[in-house]
């Protein structure tokens, strides 16, 4: 069954579109953008760390930088 991810990112910010793209490429689905401006305790947590990865399964986070090597190993099982 695919893990449910989150991608906490904003709007024009260069790395989470960069991370966006890996995503797409590596084909994973399903993976929800959370826009971090649009709620203030995200905006605290995750403002100078975006992009993260989340997996809702486990809780745990992939900070930036990450790459498709990356991104594989954190989705291991």
């Amino acid at each position: 069954m695919p893990k449910e991810l989150y991608l906490y990112s904003t709007s024009y910010c260069h790395l989470c579109e960069l991370a966006e793209a890996l995503l797409i490429e590596s084909a994973i689905k399903p993976v929800r953008i959370i826009e971090i401006t649009e709620d203030d305790q995200l905006l605290l947590q995750y403002g100078l760390r975006i992009p993260v990865l989340k997996r809702l399964d486990t809780n745990a986070e992939l900070g930036w930088p990450f790459n498709l090597n990356d991104i594989a190993l954190f989705l291991r099982d």
